[in-house]
């Protein structure tokens, strides 16, 4: 391949708020000679394909293959058209192999790459892109910043955004509402809300996009009482105001007042989206309300003509945890589309909240063990999600048998890599089993198959399987207190000793310890009220079979979905 230079990539002229135009009049084509007629027909039907017709890479491919024949390429507006359509139709590389090929390259078409970049998979390269660009003329304007700013943001690299915050500044774009926008944005991706308050608070005009990000970025943050004031203070809003409020009361794990918020929104005539419809019906799963459930349900239908893939899934998902698992199945079926995270809800609603054989039968369908002949399920392989459903239901039934072989192939047959709420669900069923000896020392041995796991995970096993399994509640207390006090500051090791005291039902000691972390402003662990931990607990009774330990594998299945961004243990993650 021939060596190209730097000045040939990017061969800028003197200027570039100057583009030549070759018409300064308007001529009437009737009145041009023959050759240049048809040019200008040429020139005309090249433009509609481009702006109307092109709607595909191979469109576009064949589009530029005419206009390199016809030397047409060489007119800089329509190879700035090219460039722009290949920003949208095609991948990054092919849009830079254009923008090489362009002899005028101007700023339109720089800040055409870098969007391209921003919207790919490595949108750091538009950063070093618009560096490199500098070094060989180029000259930025506002709209160079609103897509590299929001590269920084989807890195969530400050340190990228602080730079090309300075590069607006230099070039004295920095005032402009859509860079300004842009920057809040970045700082709340990157989890510097006060920088992006700082920004937001400065700004001599607003606009809906300023309030939404800022408001955005304290629900990021969990500052919901700053977001909610700023809702309260807004001079008007839209829908996607009302979907960021009620998605972050829903993360933050008040789906009372996502649902209120839903009505309040219903009472100024204000119609709803699928994402609103989503985060309602996970709202109601959460809660357990049923009744206000199936009036979502009834509201999609009246809505949507045709439901689609994330909806159903979202139904499926509130109907099994409000153990409504029959009227899940009922939607599952009637789904046109399926995909993982669909099948996951359902094989975790039958393994936990129904029926776990079903649970079973349905997870030999997925992978196509039953013998049946589907298309869908040759091309499903399962996840982590997946078999903690289908271990749980192995515990659920007492199959000691059946769970064994489940683990060995995930790890074998699946490449599934355990963690801690696998070994957490195998655990409970080798207790059920009589094997109690046996589950602790499973818990063990989870350095066996990952000697990379958290040492936090591993405590968090061990002291609860101390608990569950021993009943040794004392020696868990000894532990747990140990490690508060051999790093105070950790909000791991008081939800350890949280644990412990409701496992052993001192709820005066749960509530010391909460008293504690206030004292010492660590914060508010979620899931850590009393509620929640009676929730977690349920008793712990070894003897009752139906029910043992089931909600603390739901519990662990949450909080496993909540690190690995799992989405159908929790919906609102996906």
């Amino acid at each position: 391949m021939a060596r190209v230079s730097t000045r040939q990539w990017f061969p800028f002229r003197s200027t570039f708020l100057t583009r030549p135009i070759t018409t300064t009049t308007h001529t009437s084509p009737s009145s041009l000679p023959e050759a240049k007629k048809q040019g200008f027909f040429l020139f005309s039907q090249f433009e509609t394909l481009l702006r109307n017709l092109c709607r595909s890479a191979r469109h576009l491919l064949q589009i530029q293959a005419l206009l390199v024949t016809t030397s047409l390429f060489r007119n800089p507006f329509l190879a700035r058209t090219v460039l722009s359509r290949a920003s949208h139709l095609c991948d990054v590389a092919y849009t830079l192999l254009i923008f090489r090929h362009i002899n005028s390259s101007d700023t339109f078409c720089v800040n055409t790459v870098i969007q391209a970049y921003c919207n790919s998979d490595v949108p750091h390269q538009s950063v070093v892109f618009y560096f490199r660009s500098l070094m060989c003329g180029f000259f930025p304007n506002s709209y160079t910043f609103v897509p590299l700013v929001g590269s920084c943001a989807k890195m969530g690299c400050i340190d990228y955004g602080k730079e090309c915050h300075a590069q607006a500044t230099k070039n004295g774009v920095d005032s402009m509402l859509p860079v300004q926008n842009s920057l809040i944005h970045m700082y709340a991706c990157c989890g510097s809300v006060q920088l992006a308050r700082v920004l937001f608070d400065g700004m001599l005009s607003r606009d809906l996009v300023s309030w939404n990000s800022i408001i955005d970025g304290h629900i990021k943050v969990g500052e919901l009482n700053a977001a909610h004031r700023l809702f309260d203070e807004m001079p008007e809003r839209n829908l996607i105001t009302w979907n960021v409020m009620i998605s972050g009361y829903l993360k933050c794990r008040n789906p009372g007042y996502a649902m209120k918020l839903f009505r309040r929104m219903g009472k100024l005539e204000m119609r709803g989206n699928a994402r609103t419809m989503v985060c309602l019906a996970t709202a109601c799963g959460r809660s357990g309300r049923l009744k206000e459930g199936r009036s979502v349900h009834g509201s999609i239908v009246r809505m949507f003509v045709r439901s689609s893939l994330i909806l159903d899934t979202a139904l499926i998902d509130m109907y099994c945890k409000c153990r409504k698992v029959e009227a899940a199945r009922r939607v599952f079926e009637r789904m046109t589309e399926r995909n993982l995270i669909s099948w996951n809800a359902m094989i975790l609603g039958n393994c936990i909240r129904g029926n776990p054989e079903d649970g079973l039968s349905l997870f030999g369908v997925m992978v196509g063990m039953d013998g049946a002949e589907s298309e869908e399920s040759l091309r499903l392989l399962p996840d982590e999600v997946t078999f903690i459903g289908v271990l749980c239901a192995c515990a659920r039934a007492e199959l000691l048998a059946e769970g064994r072989s489940y683990f060995k192939q995930m790890t074998e047959m699946f490449g599934v890599k355990p963690n801690y709420a696998h070994f957490w669900c195998m655990a409970n069923l080798l207790a059920n089993v009589g094997l109690v000896d046996e589950a602790e020392d499973f818990l063990r041995s989870m350095a066996k198959f990952d000697g990379h796991i958290s040492c936090q995970s591993f405590l968090w096993a061990s002291l609860l399987g101390l608990c569950r399994f021993k009943r040794d509640v004392y020696l868990g207390e000894r532990i747990a207190k140990l490690l508060v006090n051999m790093d105070p500051k950790n909000l791991v090791y008081y939800q350890f000793l949280l644990i412990i005291y409701a496992v052993s039902g001192q709820w005066e000691n749960v509530s010391g310890v909460q008293k504690l972390m206030k004292e010492r402003r660590l914060g508010v662990i979620p899931g850590s009220s009393l509620v929640d931990l009676k929730n977690i607990v349920h008793k712990f009774k070894v003897s009752n079979r139906d029910h043992a330990g089931i909600e603390e594998i739901n519990m662990m299945m949450d909080e496993l979905a909540h690190r690995l961004r799992l989405p159908s243990a929790d919906l609102s993650q996906s």
